[in-house]
């Protein structure tokens, strides 16, 4: 089938594939193990095994996922860095938070004293 003009061309990396396996304790959260093969689906050992975790916190605005690289080379170490990994995206996350309220909150205009509508001074309603 023709590629649609304007639309991507996305294809899979073939140099870059990995096989990925879900490990979860069904409380805490999940650990992703990235295990990279090549095209013929073999295991690929001039690359690193990748760890992630993920896991989902109540806040009062609701829900809040997180998701966060986990520096490890065997899942025992994954589990147990899985605490520290989870707090700094925690901390992260409630950053980017402050952060974004602190530009809305520079986003909030002002109307100048004395400005009316359409530039107009005043503002007060005349009867005439």
């Amino acid at each position: 089938m023709a590629q649609e003009p304007g639309l991507p061309d996305i294809q899979l990396d073939r140099n870059n594939l990995y096989r990925e396996e879900v490990f979860t304790d069904r409380k805490a959260g999940t650990i992703r193990r990235l295990v990279p093969i090549d095209a013929s689906g073999a295991a690929d050992a001039s690359r690193a095994v990748l760890y992630s975790g993920q896991t989902q916190l109540l806040t009062p605005g609701g829900v809040l996922p997180l998701a966060f690289e986990i520096e490890a080379v065997t899942l025992e170490e994954a589990i147990e860095r899985f605490p520290a990994g989870m707090q700094l995206a925690l901390e992260q996350a409630i950053e980017e938070a402050r952060e974004y309220r602190r530009e809305a909150a520079s986003r909030i205009v002002v109307p100048e004293a004395g400005g009316g509508l359409g530039g107009m001074p005043g503002g007060k309603i005349k009867l005439r």
